[in-house]
């Protein structure tokens, strides 16, 4: 202890006295790297702003999939191609890949992903990656290790970094008990699969982020997406998919729910602007961090119904999946959306009859292009 105490009289009088007679600045240090794993708890982060001229640096995790090349597109247009990057593990096509920037980012790897945001000067993160409600049952470790341990990297880069997060949610972060007609923005939580208590996780650590060290964390819950371009994967509200598909191949469609299931869907035009509006929301502006948003609630018959007014002759038969059903039951039936409407005027364009008729063009001058070709 005398030999410290020695040190550090003889290391002050070093800098109060220079012996060269120079003036020796002192400045402060600025620390960084801090990662709310280290961060002491009065730490305060906030998102970079930025002015009209002067556009965010966007990076979108999981962006291979429907909604992240649809984002990209819609950000590309309205911020230049050059300030959106896409990323993902997988390969992209040569139309993704040749459209804007991509990068491969795997969000379970801290550091690169670190690195990526550092590199590109990311002010804005997108975080589309996780496995969905069937996958993550086949395989709950993966599922819990992408869906959680990755959310928490991406939530400890965003606070780090001062970044505006966006993390969707989905119908599926609600179960049996909660109410479903209409479901509120609060309300009972307990989903019954790891997709679902994933993305409540979600909500309930962003929302944490958010009052515990100031990150922007901003989280949408989509309802049903129903989109042409995606072709119908096996899920719960697939069926709203592909009753088009069938419609226009053989004019017979069987649907594996019931027919007088009620749930809540969306056009995936809406559903893409209403994550760009979220996003550039004034802060002020958000008296809560996680919103429901809807556009309609149909059941199967009634779809059907719409889709027989353009098609007379489809053929519609039901063969109940027991599964999808119990899941179906569990969920919302239709969604109350009248905070982000009052917060932030959000606003769907489409309803039933405009989205019926939008897919049938869509999927029918695909099929002439393709007849032609």
């Amino acid at each position: 202890m005398p030999v410290v105490r020695t040190l550090t009289r003889v290391a002050n009088q070093i800098t109060r006295s220079p012996v060269c007679g120079c003036q020796i600045s002192v400045m402060p240090i600025r620390c960084i790297g801090f990662s709310p794993r280290q961060v002491p708890s009065d730490a305060s982060f906030h998102s970079v702003s930025f002015s009209e001229t002067d556009h965010p640096r966007v990076l979108i995790t999981g962006g291979l999939g429907q909604l992240g090349v649809g984002l990209a597109k819609l950000l590309r247009k309205r911020y230049g191609k050059n300030n959106v990057i896409l990323s993902d593990i997988r390969k992209p096509p040569d139309s993704v890949f040749y459209s804007g920037p991509f990068i491969y980012s795997d969000i379970l790897d801290y550091k690169n992903l670190r690195e990526i945001v550092v590199n590109n000067r990311i002010t804005w993160l997108i975080h589309y990656s996780a496995l969905l409600s069937a996958v993550g049952e086949a395989n709950v470790p993966l599922a819990r290790a992408v869906n959680i341990t990755g959310l928490h990297n991406i939530l400890d880069i965003a606070a780090e970094h001062g970044l505006r997060l966006f993390v969707p949610s989905t119908i599926g972060a609600f179960g049996p008990t909660s109410p479903r007609n209409p479901t509120p923005d609060l309300c009972v939580q307990r989903p019954r699969t790891i997709y679902g208590v994933s993305k409540v996780h979600a909500e309930l650590m962003g929302e944490y982020y958010h009052y515990r060290y100031g990150l922007d964390f901003r989280c949408l819950r989509y309802p049903g997406i129903i989109s042409a371009d995606s072709q119908p994967g096996g899920g719960t509200t697939d069926y709203a998919v592909q009753i088009f598909h069938d419609a226009i191949k053989t004019g017979r469609f069987t649907c594996n729910l019931k027919p007088d299931t009620r749930l809540p869907m969306m056009y995936i035009d809406d559903c893409l602007k209403a994550t760009l509006e979220v996003m550039e929301a004034p802060a002020s502006s958000l008296t809560m961090r996680t919103y429901n948003i809807n556009a309609m609630s149909f059941t199967p018959e009634e779809l059907a119904e719409e889709v027989q007014k353009h098609m007379p002759e489809l053929e519609v038969n039901y063969d109940v999946d027991a599964v999808r059903q119990a899941i179906a039951d569990s969920w919302p039936m239709n969604f109350d959306d009248s905070n982000a409407r009052k917060d932030w005027g959000w606003k769907h364009d489409f309803d039933m009859a405009e989205l019926v008729t939008t897919m049938l063009n869509y999927l029918n001058s695909g099929r002439l292009a393709f007849q032609a070709n």
